[in-house]
């Protein structure tokens, strides 16, 4: 039997990753005396674009934030001869929202699967339990590692009870004498307590120091040793802030003679020696939320007398009597419960030898046979994953996500509108449009991919849009580069934009400063909503107020002005529309998916079927005369489309085929008609080279997009507007897959 195994893995320092080292290890043994061996290799997952000098098993590395990683890593898979994978998941080990970028590995996977749950929530976010069920959905079985976790998974995430396996975490089957270990350690003269694995808040370790000056004062020779370096999350976000805290609170206790820390991740030779040798061990987590606990299950495996706080795992695991539980945060009862055992040497006995015999079942020796009795059943069974024929949203065929053209075109001021190829062109300066596309591109990046420098940037974008407004609530547009103003008062288009972003911006802040920022904007724009009167201005504005209210949907007053709105162009569809002519003018100009956008958004929120209607019928229209031959014809600018008149196939322009990826989006999201996710993606290909030309707009060198086509043919010029319409789109494309594959639906 092959099999392929996708986890973290040593050397980078990870539970899991050692988790995944020992079970690929013990599921590798000969079967049952025969000659016959299994095999396998890993697909590791990387964090941060680290590199690590990985054993030969390692075969596929995947970058964590790289989606298109794990679309190479599906194919490798496939091809290896692989009869069975074998999946460790944990929300932080995997790219995307709540982990989503290895949804579209799984669904592409053409063996069975079995999936390992290191983590399952009681109280998920939406998206943490949508693509939980769905990798639930495509495993052949589930394995957890407590009887709570069970009762999780049927309860809350409706997974059947016969496709979960319990298969307790396994132990290394390593033995040390104890009193050799505490000599090795020069600790023979010592009571040892102790507590291993990443150091962190939520291991609450406080709560031990706070009790030893009670224990010490009646047994001086104790010593409490914290094994093992501050988790790398912490680090990168925190430093050594939790640490540092623990060192003082050891000093102002004067317990510098009784607490050891030893900031290391060491191996499981020297862990186990540190296990036999400590008389207590103790974890004092903060909270009931941790499933499982591989520290707790190597410290019973070995037969240390346990105590814990009452987490879900400790108190399963440390039942009929193979550990002690105190409550959370409490210390004088964690002092009491260590005084009590460490005066009696009997009890201390007594709770060894439980958990020493319970450790004898859940060896990992033991745990890797019965996955492998699993693996083997499922093969012998025949039960393959049902797989869906590959979605026409490849994702490989997308770029990387790169934001190195908008850093060029960025600076403290906000982003350049226009470009000499791919330059900035400072003489043209800035503009509202721009900057406003920016910071709603921005906002998607971080929303969706958590890109740190589109955090960055957004308040440069959002400053100039503060910057620029009027004091009655309208906007200028244009600035120049030395910062002089070169308009009063902008466009309608410009007005419209501005209030889309800002909507997003109130149903995505990434922090309350930039939300109320963006509350103070808008509702000093909001004064001039009703004012408006050109459709695309209408349209616009119409978008953000329905992001707006998708967050708040108690205000009435806006959901009237929206309703307002969508009347504007609902009178102005039904004064143009005539058989053969579903249109909101009488001609097909510029931006045009924009208008029945405007309508699928609004229909969302007021559930109005004449506007519903009027959404479908319009966007039909507009399909019927831009897609054609499985490509985007987008009505080019050179010369309208007039009713009854000749359409120009030059002059394509970027935010054209942005609108119509957005309106197909919008249509999916309202429908849930899969057909609309094919035109969704084909239109975004328009912006790699299926269109009319044939020629890629997007430059893979500058990593920006071309202005257009024109007769000459693609205009090289890299202006913000066009680079902003590209990366919107590819986000929306990265949206929309996700939003595919947490549904039942399946492209065909």
């Amino acid at each position: 039997m092959k099999i392929a195994y996708i986890a973290t893995y040593p050397p980078r320092e990870c539970g899991i990753g050692t988790f995944t080292n020992n079970l690929f290890t013990s599921m590798l043994i000969e079967n049952n005396g025969t000659k016959d061996r299994n095999e396998g290799f890993i697909v590791a997952l990387n964090d941060n674009d680290l590199s690590y000098k990985y054993p030969d098993e390692v075969k596929v590395n995947i970058r964590q934030d790289h989606q298109e990683d794990y679309l190479k890593a599906v194919k490798y898979i496939n091809l290896s001869g692989a009869d069975l994978c074998v999946l460790e998941h944990e929300f932080g080990i995997f790219g995307g929202q709540s982990g989503v970028y290895i949804l579209p590995l799984l669904h592409r996977l053409e063996v069975p699967l079995i999936v390992t749950l290191h983590t399952i929530l009681k109280t998920p976010s939406y998206n943490e339990k949508a693509v939980l069920k769905e990798i639930c959905k495509m495993a052949n079985k589930v394995v957890v590692m407590s009887h709570k976790a069970v009762q999780f998974l049927t309860t809350i995430y409706d997974v059947p009870d016969e496709k979960i396996a319990l298969i307790e975490h396994g132990v290394p089957d390593i033995h040390f004498s104890p009193e050799k270990s505490k000599k090795e350690f020069k600790l023979e003269s010592k009571k040892v307590l102790l507590t291993f694995g990443f150091v962190g808040r939520n291991k609450s370790i406080e709560t031990v120091i706070k009790a030893l000056p009670a224990i010490v004062e009646k047994h001086p020779n104790l010593i409490y040793i914290v094994l093992g370096k501050t988790h790398p999350n912490v680090v990168r976000h925190s430093g050594e802030e939790y640490r540092i805290f623990l060192l003082r609170l050891v000093k102002t206790l004067h317990l510098e003679k009784h607490v050891l820390f030893l900031n290391e991740f060491i191996d499981e030779q020297d862990l186990f020696k540190y296990l036999y040798a400590c008389d207590i061990y103790i974890t004092p987590y903060l909270n009931e939320a941790q499933i499982t606990s591989g520290t707790l299950s190597y410290a019973v495996g070995v037969g240390a007398a346990v105590l814990s706080t009452p987490y879900w795992h400790a108190e399963e695991l440390l039942d009929e009597g193979r550990g002690k539980l105190f409550n959370f945060n409490d210390s004088e009862g964690l002092a009491k419960l260590l005084i009590e055992l460490l005066d009696d040497p009997k009890e201390l006995h007594e709770l060894k030898k439980k958990a020493t015999e319970y450790g004898k079942k859940i060896t990992w020796p033991k745990t890797g046979e019965r996955y492998l009795a699993l693996a083997k059943k499922i093969l012998n069974e025949e039960h393959q994953v049902i797989t869906a024929p590959e979605s026409e949203l490849d994702l490989l065929i997308l770029p990387p996500f790169s934001l190195t053209h908008i850093n060029r075109l960025t600076d403290d001021t906000g982003i350049i509108q226009h470009a000499k190829f791919g330059i900035p062109n400072l003489k043209e300066g800035y503009c509202l449009d721009d900057n406003s596309r920016a910071l709603l591109m921005v906002l998607m990046a971080y929303r969706q991919i958590s890109d740190k420098r589109a955090l960055e940037l957004s308040p440069i974008y959002l400053s100039y849009i503060h910057y620029m407004q009027n004091a009655d609530g309208t906007f200028r547009n244009f600035l120049s580069f030395s910062r002089n103003f070169l308009d009063e008062v902008g466009s309608e288009d410009s007005f419209g934009r501005t209030i889309w972003a800002l909507g997003y911006l109130l149903g995505n802040a990434p922090n309350d400063a930039y939300y109320q920022t963006g509350k103070l904007v808008f509702f000093n724009a909001s004064p001039n909503f009703e004012k408006l009167t050109s459709i695309r201005g209408i349209a616009n504005t119409m978008i953000g107020i329905s992001y707006y209210l998708k967050c708040n949907p108690g205000d009435d007053s806006m959901t009237e002005r929206l309703r307002n709105l969508a009347n504007v162009l609902i009178r102005h569809y039904n004064e143009n529309n005539t058989p053969g002519w579903k249109w909101f003018e009488s001609l097909l100009a510029y931006d045009n998916g924009i208008l029945p956008l405007a309508l699928l958004h609004s229909a969302e929120i007021l559930n109005d079927d004449t506007i519903t209607k009027a959404a479908l019928e319009s966007m039909d229209f507009l399909t019927a005369h831009t897609l054609k031959d499985n490509y985007l014809s987008i009505i080019g600018n050179e010369k309208w489309y007039k009713k009854e008149g000749e359409r120009s196939v030059f002059a394509q322009q970027p935010i054209d085929a942005m609108a119509m990826v957005l309106m197909y989006h919008q249509a999916f999201h309202l429908t849930k008609d899969k057909d609309y996710l094919s035109k969704l993606y084909t239109s975004f290909l328009w912006f790699l080279g299926e269109n009319d030309l044939r020629m890629s707009l997007y430059d893979f060198e500058t990593q920006g997009c071309c202005d257009g086509f024109e007769r000459h043919g693609v205009n090289r010029n890299q202006g913000a507007e066009s680079s902003l319409a590209y990366l919107i789109s590819h986000l929306t494309v990265l949206q929309a897959y996700e939003e595919f594959h947490k549904s039942d639906l399946r492209l065909v």
